[in-house]
């Protein structure tokens, strides 16, 4: 009995034991553990990161390119203000046309002080508009305005009435209501009613001048006289006698007319012109 009450008393022990060492085990665990320390009331706080990115608008070019506009010399920012008229052919108010243009109308007195006593420029108080010599809105206008210049009208007279104003003139060449002439001393196209009932006065010196004036009799100087003209001849006559003389055929030789003097039975060619045969 004394061995057996020995041994119990022994595991009593080691279980006491045992007990104590998993108590101190987990004491010590619970101590060694990090705290969260809280930060100093003082510290500076650490900055948010921004849900999205921040994006920065890439519009550098057209800033300078505004700048270098407003910097031009006034010439040229009028310039650019009367193309945008002539092409849009509609009114535009000071915002409008710096929106259009970046010209600033309103900042730039000199700028506008010129708009509005150029030629080439309406303005109504509140809205610029591009103004013609010529007030037209179509073929028909620009025939009658024709019609009224029987000595000729400049053709850059007419040339920014409307846009289409030059295809117009084209058109009424094609279809026989005009001539389209130019003036070789002056290089000023100039176009004419084509009229045949048109009465036109020519002085008499231009009629002596047309009757004095010997044409030559043969094509080959009449080319020449063309081509001095600055006119390109239809026909090649040396190089059409040049090949006939290869190929061995000979020209055949007109026979010579004899020259009567105009009578009433004359057919005239150059019929819408009556005053310069009226005396002959």
């Amino acid at each position: 009995m004394d061995l057996k009450d020995s041994l119990s008393k022994f595991k009593q022990q080691q279980e006491r034991c045992q007990s104590s060492l998993a108590s101190i085990a987990a004491s010590h665990a619970s101590t060694t553990k990090p705290k969260h320390r809280a930060p100093p009331i003082n510290a500076p706080s650490a900055p948010a990161r921004p849900a999205h990115p921040i994006k920065f608008s890439n519009d550098t070019e057209r800033l300078q390119h505004i700048h270098s506009i407003r910097k031009s010399p006034a010439g040229a920012q009028i310039k650019l203000v009367i193309e945008l008229l002539y092409k849009t052919r509609q009114a535009f108010s000071a915002e409008q046309i710096n929106d259009a243009t970046y010209v600033d109308i309103c900042g730039n007195k000199a700028v506008f002080d010129s708009l509005r006593n150029n030629l080439k420029v309406h303005y109504d108080g509140r809205r610029f508009s591009y103004k013609s010599k010529h007030d037209l809105k179509g073929k028909d206008q620009l025939l009658d305005l024709i019609r009224g210049h029987r000595e000729g009208l400049a053709i850059v007279e007419v040339k920014d009435a409307y846009p289409t104003v030059l295809e117009d003139l084209q058109a009424l060449k094609a279809a026989g209501e005009v001539w389209l002439l130019s003036n070789m001393d002056s290089e000023e196209d100039m176009v004419y009613p084509n009229d045949p009932k048109a009465k036109i006065k020519i002085d008499d010196d231009l009629k002596e001048l047309f009757r004095g004036i010997e044409l030559p009799r043969d094509m080959v100087d009449i080319e020449k006289e063309l081509q001095k003209n600055g006119m390109k001849p239809m026909t090649d006559t040396t190089r059409r006698r040049a090949a006939a003389q290869i190929h061995g055929v000979k020209p055949k030789a007109k026979p010579k007319k004899k020259q009567r003097g105009m009578t009433k039975r004359t057919k005239l060619t150059n019929a819408h012109l009556p005053e310069l045969f009226q005396h002959l």
